[in-house]
């Protein structure tokens, strides 16, 4: 069982149910993770302060008053420049941004607060060219320092363009969101809800344990290793036999490009990867309501990221 935490919920329409896809789409680091994660009310999309944390599609499902929302949370786009922007990596997750747009109703298009630059352009731009309604969600208004500058910024960002609708929002303070997930819901057609109400993602609990323990090798090893690891779960298995209820037992690989990689994980005695995998681990044990017991491994796959068979292995671009 999932845990979930108050959803948003907008006040209820005097319509009919209404059920559609909204692709999340923004360049990187600009919240749209942390802003499906406040809408859904539950953790589905993993985070951290670096760039391209999110590197799959993942379908988080927002169940309202009135309606349900199948928000597509996508990798930040992002022009092909620089040693990582030019990988193999690089591109398939741009690919997949590309392709969530083509078969939604509407998109969140998340910007930051104060900032628009080419890769909102470019943003802004292919989703201009998939043809659907586009909401402006305005994230992080929160850190604006200059409260009065917030006015001028969205008559500017908004000169020449077309939305939907504009909302300024904090979705890691959750505010603005009601008005928001009111204005989408809009935008989506009248439908019975394609999820029920406790589901919260499309995605398995097998593909979720390997996205969390990611998430904690990019926020403890970001500086360090930020694009050169990833996440391969070779067991996944229910134990029933246990007293005090179920217990998952997960094996899980994370690999690195290159054998020098290896210590840097590990760390002196193995204390830097038992910290990642207990963090793992309790994160696990809140979203999936039971036990974990999770072992980890470090294997090496040189130059993985940049190597598009790799990258299909490790399920990129699926979904």
């Amino acid at each position: 069982m999932h845990e979930r935490s108050e959803h948003v919920n907008p006040e209820p329409s005097e319509h009919s149910h209404r059920c559609g896809s909204v692709a999340v789409v923004g360049r990187p680091n600009v919240g749209k993770s942390t802003l499906v994660n406040a809408l859904v009310g539950a953790k589905v999309s993993i985070v951290s302060n670096r760039p391209q944390t999110t590197r799959h599609r993942l379908l988080g499902i927002a169940t309202l008053e009135g309606g349900q929302l199948l928000l597509v949370d996508t990798p930040g786009l992002h022009r092909g420049e620089g040693r990582f922007k030019a990988s193999a990596m690089s591109r398939v997750m741009n690919r997949t941004v590309r392709g969530a747009v083509e078969d939604v109703d509407a998109a969140l298009m998340v910007v930051e607060a104060g900032r628009w630059d080419e890769e909102d352009t470019l943003v802004f731009d292919v989703l201009r060219a998939g043809g659907i309604p586009v909401v402006l969600a305005v994230n992080k208004v929160d850190r604006l320092k200059d409260k009065a500058a917030l006015l001028p910024f969205l008559a500017r960002v908004s000169e020449g363009r077309e939305f939907a609708a504009i909302h300024p929002v904090s979705a890691l303070k959750r505010k603005g969101l009601e008005t928001l997930a009111r204005d989408l819901l809009k935008l989506v057609p009248e439908a019975p809800p394609a999820y029920e109400e406790d589901e919260i993602t499309d995605r398995s609990q097998r593909f979720l344990a390997a996205e969390l323990l990611r998430e904690q090798l990019m926020r403890q090893l970001g500086d360090e290793l930020p694009y050169a690891t990833t996440v391969e779960i070779e067991r996944f298995a229910v134990d029933t036999t246990q007293k005090g209820g179920e217990l998952l037992r997960i094996g899980a690989v994370v690999w690195v490009e290159r054998e020098g990689q290896k210590p840097i994980v590990i760390g002196k005695g193995g204390e830097r990867l038992r910290g990642i995998g207990s963090k793992a681990r309790q994160q696990m044990e809140r979203l999936f309501g039971c036990k974990v017991f999770l072992e980890t491994w470090v294997r090496v796959r040189e130059g993985w990221s940049d190597d598009e068979a790799a990258l299909k292995a490790f399920g990129y671009g699926e979904g």
